[in-house]
């Protein structure tokens, strides 16, 4: 395992190298740059900016100065916010989108799971089809349209939670975008167990568990939740990536400082360096979490070894 481990970690380092070479190069050939405005700049300002920047050498040697100081940990000052470097700016918000990144991937996964075994349980039933159909109209249903209308019902119209804002960080602040961000993933992991549960209670180990006299509660638990989890896992790795790096919708509709707008406003602004820093976090979270469900692919199928 702790071979499989380091394996990963060093296969790791080219592939973040691609995602930053080609992040780097698209940026640049995009139309326009951090300093196009509507009312263009003197000529003077214009020139001493880009000198500031570095924006004015060739476009190979700026990409070398990025890589020598990004392999420091040196993600350059941002061209929009003034004053802040990329390392501050993500600084400031990730915290917040962990937080609320996490609490929604444990109320998905949870949620999901659960709902899929019992819709599974009763495949065909009237809680199958009603699991079925409330999964579709989650996954079909963008967060753009339940956060404000859970705005609308439980802020403004019964007045029992804030509208919006971090506040002190309490459950009344985080309970709305929290759920609004953690529908969307709850109905996805609820049709991946579904389906995998179905395909798993039909497998010759749990027919010869039942056969035995098992209880059904120790059949569901013992031996076919453990194959039945393995595409809810699968799945787990770049959904915990999405939710922990922010939801731009979800952040902008309840006010929350986390580092999702960043990436939007960056790219908008053609902040080149806020947009490569959150492009390297999002590559780095999405490389740990798969990571992450390797592991847990071993511990839940004995089959699969990490040699």
């Amino acid at each position: 395992m702790i071979f499989f481990v380091l394996r990963r970690m060093l296969s790791a380092v080219p592939t973040l190298f691609v995602v930053a070479t080609l992040s780097f190069f698209l940026m640049r050939f995009a139309p326009g740059g951090p300093f196009s405005l509507e009312r263009p700049l003197p000529p003077e300002t214009m020139a001493n900016l880009m000198r500031t920047y570095h924006l004015d050498e060739p476009l190979w040697l700026q990409y070398v100065y990025y890589i020598r100081n990004a392999l420091v940990g040196d993600f350059g000052p941002s061209y929009v916010y003034k004053d802040s470097t990329v390392a501050e700016l993500i600084g400031s918000g990730l915290p917040y989108s962990l937080q609320l990144g996490s609490m929604a991937l444990l109320l998905g996964l949870l949620g999901g799971v659960t709902v899929g075994t019992i819709a599974a349980l009763r495949q065909n039933s009237f809680i199958d089809f009603a699991v079925m159909s409330v999964s579709t109209i989650g996954i079909t249903v963008p967060n753009f349209v339940v956060g404000p209308v859970l705005t609308l019902i439980f802020a403004i119209g019964l007045a029992w939670l804030p509208a919006g804002g971090w506040g002190d960080g309490s459950a009344r602040y985080l309970l709305l975008p929290v759920i609004t961000l953690a529908l969307p993933q709850l109905a996805v992991y609820a049709r991946l167990m579904r389906g995998s549960m179905i395909e798993a209670l039909h497998a010759d180990h749990v027919r010869t568990a039942r056969a035995y006299g098992l209880p059904p509660r120790v059949v569901v638990v013992m031996h076919a939740m453990r194959g039945a989890l393995l595409p809810v896992v699968s799945y787990m790795g770049p959904s915990a990536a999405a939710l922990f790096t922010g939801s731009v919708v979800v952040e902008t509709i309840y006010s929350v400082p986390g580092i999702g707008r960043y990436f939007v406003l960056g790219a908008l602004n053609r902040d080149y360096t806020l947009v490569m820093g959150t492009v390297i976090l999002i590559a780095v979270l999405v490389i740990v979490f798969n990571l992450l469900v390797d592991i847990l692919y071993g511990l839940l199928d004995p089959r699969v070894r990490h040699d």
